[in-house]
């Protein structure tokens, strides 16, 4: 299928120097409010990229949960592929994609594990059904059919009733600490406006550079 001639001008806004913040996290803050009070159906939604121990990259969409100066955080399995290739290499990449404002951010760094306490803190927050889901699914391995899926999911409500949920040893939360972040705006006829950000040798200091579309 050819699909060379499906395109369209970005004209919603431009980027300037002097539109950003110093610090990337400010920056990032500013434009996800900006999202968030858009039609976007989900603006924390962002792809997760991954190395294997052989090289092999891989990407997966999961979600923001928070965010600080510390880092953005997203909560999985401990035993699915993306924490087992945390496990080999930490270095990871965020990319947000919000076409409906003709802007993306891309968001190197690290990701860490935060601590338990943290984890079970924003557990407990979730919706009964999804802390239940998080103990039957055996996320990334091969599964035998849905309906084995569903029945561990009955007995595992069946067993909980109407006790609280424990959050399992297996499944708690990444922080991911940047080190690079770039801002992009779509701009007519592919001029587009790129900014990165990439930490200096000071704690909490950040160069910021134009980079051609």
């Amino acid at each position: 299928m050819d699909i060379s001639q499906f395109r369209r001008e970005y004209i919603w806004g431009g980027l300037s120097r002097g539109d950003l913040e110093s610090d990337p996290v400010t920056q990032f803050s500013l434009w996800f409010d900006q999202a968030r009070k858009t039609t976007i159906s989900d603006p924390t939604a962002m792809v997760l990229a991954t190395v294997d121990s052989h090289g092999q990259p891989s990407q997966r969409t999961v979600l923001l949960k928070y965010f600080d100066e510390k880092g953005f955080v997203f909560f999985t399995n401990f035993g699915s592929r993306k924490a087992a290739e945390i496990k080999e290499n930490d270095k990871v990449s965020l990319l947000f994609v919000w076409l409906e404002l003709e802007r993306q951010v891309m968001i190197n760094g690290r990701a860490q594990r935060i601590s338990t306490a943290e984890s079970a803190k924003y557990f407990m927050t979730r919706p009964k059904e999804s802390q239940l889901a998080a103990w039957v699914s055996s996320q990334s391995h091969k599964l035998s059919s849905r309906q084995m899926l569903l029945q561990k999911f009955q007995e595992m409500k069946s067993k909980i009733g109407e006790g609280k949920v424990p959050l399992p040893s297996f499944w708690g939360g990444y922080r991911v600490e940047p080190t690079e972040v770039e801002f992009w705006q779509g701009r007519k006829s592919r001029l587009h406006d790129r900014f990165l950000y990439t930490q200096a040798s000071n704690p909490g200091s950040w160069s910021v550079e134009r980079l051609a579309p």
